[in-house]
């Protein structure tokens, strides 16, 4: 099929920007006033935050914000975000969200994005474009360009960000990182990650391996379908039954699994899961990606697919292959564990002296064997503890200082963009090596169509 495309190519870009924390550490901070925002936050000042996205996980977001103030609540399916227009009942309320932006530009410090995966770019680049902090969900983008874009975006407004990666706050990311640079388990070399998401036949959490179904329904009075589509081809509304036989709609979940709207279950999951890798190896982006899978079609991802990233050596770190699950698959289990099943969602680091083992979001690191966990002494604390996930944003905000927000686009931008290469690899195929400089594969030029997307009018980024 072939793929139309927005006409920016993702092999130009406007400067040479990888991304990172150096990067933003040099960029000069432009003045809030200047683009619009209020200036300067007291640190006993609350947020005026708008949101964008306010049902289901959106929720969740605006409810571990809640000691900061919501002036806007937006979202395009009024039955689903019932529950925080009664809780939030002083905020206006919108279904556009680049309308509400215009309308309240200067009654908002912060946004806090919690739309599906395909909207999080065009909301959060206009966002940070009219000066205003972003707190956006996993995974960050939709595509790898986008990744790129709202990386560089955040680096030029100075802006806060954060993406909902909740894991990243947490002991145990710190504590499996001083683990392993105290030596505790020897090189690594070996990563495995994996998840029960999109789930299994007998127990989805969305349908994978399925066409586009056929016929149309009529669309609930409560919800905006054109406008819940977004950049988004339009395609027409419809009920179609799941695994389990129920009647189902691409929202307000079903989403994640469908190429146009969501990043699968790698980019629902690997986020939370693969995070240790990344932050504790310093793996920064692959240089090929290779992928086993079920039947791939041109409407969700398959049922399961393995990918295996491969890093290059770093500084003293030898090169890394990483190996990700989903679908119902998983690693080999350890022997150490003696019988005892891996859980559905986790990490193993293998090292030349021991392993590594966390639970889902760097949860209850484990040094394996038995043995070595008994006899190892915990390492000192060399890493600053977080004050939570949520607070650490709104604290950076009021600061203005975008590296206190530690899952910020300057390491969510880089992580996202090296995950998504290995949606490249699934759909492809093939073997996909890397030019992240580039931001082109060598030898497949044709995952030029997936690097990028096309966009409706009024939605591009």
């Amino acid at each position: 099929m072939k793929r139309e495309k927005d006409s920016r190519k993702p092999g130009i870009s406007r400067r040479d920007f990888i991304g990172g924390a150096a990067a933003v550490a040099a960029i000069t901070i432009v003045p809030r006033h200047v683009l619009g925002g209020r200036g300067r936050i007291s640190a006993n000042e609350k947020l005026n935050i708008a949101g964008i996205g306010v049902g289901g996980r959106g929720a969740s977001d605006l409810n571990a914000l809640e000691s900061e103030n919501f002036v806007a609540l937006c979202d395009v399916d009024w039955k689903q975000a019932s529950g925080s227009f009664k809780k939030y009942s002083g905020a206006k309320k919108y279904k556009d969200f680049r309308r509400m932006l215009d309308k309240e530009a200067k009654n908002i410090d912060a946004v806090v994005i919690g739309a599906p995966d395909h909207i999080h770019a065009p909301a959060a680049i206009r966002a940070m474009k009219m000066g205003k902090h972003v707190y956006c969900e996993k995974p960050m983008a939709h595509t790898i360009y986008e990744a790129r874009q709202m990386t560089e975006v955040a680096c030029e407004t100075g802006v806060v960000t954060q993406m909902g990666n909740q894991g990243h706050a947490g002991e145990g990311l710190r504590l499996t990182y001083e683990y392993i640079h105290d030596g505790a388990i020897g090189a690594i070399r070996e990563v495995h990650v994996w998840t029960d998401r999109a789930g299994v036949p007998e127990r989805a959490w969305w349908p994978q391996g399925i066409d586009r179904p056929k016929g149309s329904s009529p669309v609930p009075e409560t919800l905006d379908w054109d406008l819940w589509l977004g950049p988004a081809r339009w395609r027409p509304y419809v009920k179609f039954p799941n695994s389990k036989g129920d009647l189902v709609s691409y929202g307000p979940f079903n989403w994640r699994g469908w190429l146009d709207f969501g990043c699968g279950a790698l980019g629902d999951m690997a986020v939370h899961n693969a995070d240790p890798a990344f932050f504790c190896l310093d793996l920064g982006a692959p240089i090929a990606a290779e992928a086993q899978s079920s039947p791939v079609n041109d409407e969700t991802f398959p049922v399961w697919s393995i990918i295996t990233y491969y890093f290059p050596a770093k500084g003293k770190r030898p090169p890394v292959k990483m190996k990700w699950y989903d679908g119902g698959k998983k690693p080999p289990n350890p022997p150490e564990l003696k019988g005892r099943e891996l859980k559905g969602n986790g990490i193993l680091f293998v090292g030349s002296k021991g392993k590594i083992l966390c639970g889902s979001h760097a949860g209850s690191p484990a040094l394996l064997p038995e043995g070595l966990s008994r006899s190892y002494k915990k390492p000192t604390k060399t890493l600053k503890r977080s004050p939570g996930h949520h607070k650490e944003w709104a604290d950076a905000c009021r600061a203005n200082k975008p590296l206190d927000a530690k899952a910020g686009f300057w390491y969510s931008g880089p992580f996202t963009e090296a995950l998504l290469v290995g949606n490249l690899a699934v759909r492809l195929g093939r073997r996909v090596e890397w030019d992240t400089k580039a931001m082109r594969s060598p030898n497949a030029p044709e995952a030029d169509n997936y690097i990028t997307k096309f966009y409706r009018v009024g939605w591009s980024v």
